[in-house]
């Protein structure tokens, strides 16, 4: 899991390898595994959201 950069769940650990990960010109490299790059920012997102509603419910 993680590709090329290794699994990172914090969007601004993962976003900043991956991106340079598609723009530099390494020899032999595989693809920048763009399909997962939502997840952190979205995980995130969810994390934050469902922390509210269960702090506001309890």
């Amino acid at each position: 899991m993680g590709g090329p950069t290794g699994f990172a769940a914090n969007p601004a650990r993962d976003l900043g390898p991956r991106i340079m990960h598609a723009i530099l010109p390494i020899p032999n490299k595989r693809d920048s595994n763009r399909g997962y790059t939502y997840v952190p920012v979205v995980g995130g997102i969810l994390g934050g959201f469902l922390a509210t509603v269960v702090c506001s419910i309890l």
